[in-house]
């Protein structure tokens, strides 16, 4: 299979079951969204801790999930068999902020991002998962049963904050706190 098919030079694209849309379709947008911040969990990872890898890797693996079904059109047939978007996945993540916050002294102030590399990183992710947020509740009036890939975009958002300080921590390098002139 060749990378390129040139069936977008139109300005289309098409989406799982084969109907084609136009590229800046807000679909679009938001499932753009969510590959760009996959690729940036993907440069977190690089830099991350084998316990923090892990988990980018199964977050990476969800929101290929999540951005299948914003490119399956509703009543196309093929949703049901894609793999659930779960509660699960919204549970999971705050399991695991509750569990790295314990080990984190409390937040006093606002913090810049920045720190180590690993949590510059993330900080970035965390800023560009709030845009594909955004795009998603901006289309909630049309796909009103995207509520639970809202939650989890919120969630997964104070999950990378939560990481960010992790990552600073485990690096010894203190948070940035933000001093307001």
């Amino acid at each position: 299979m060749k990378i390129y098919t040139k069936t977008g030079d139109d300005g289309s694209t098409g989406l799982i079951g084969g109907s084609r849309v136009h590229k800046s379709d807000p679909r679009i947008e938001a499932y753009g969204t969510l590959d760009e911040l996959n690729a940036l969990i993907g440069c977190a990872a690089v830099v991350a801790s084998s316990s923090l890898l892990e988990q980018l890797r199964r977050i990476q693996g969800e929101l290929f999930v999540i951005g299948s079904h914003l490119a399956t059109p509703n009543g196309s047939g093929k949703l049901s068999s894609l793999p659930a978007i779960e509660e699960e996945m919204v549970h999971r993540l705050e399991m695991e902020i509750d569990q790295t916050e314990t080990a984190l002294a409390p937040l006093k102030n606002f913090i810049l991002p920045g720190g180590s590399e690993c949590a510059a990183r993330l900080h970035v992710a965390r800023t560009v998962c709030r845009r594909a947020e955004r795009l998603i509740v901006g289309q909630m009036a049309e796909h009103p049963d995207r509520s639970l890939v809202i939650e989890y975009l919120n969630r997964l958002s104070d999950w990378l904050f939560v990481q960010a300080r992790g990552a600073n921590q485990s690096a010894g390098i203190a948070d940035i706190p933000w001093i307001s002139r």
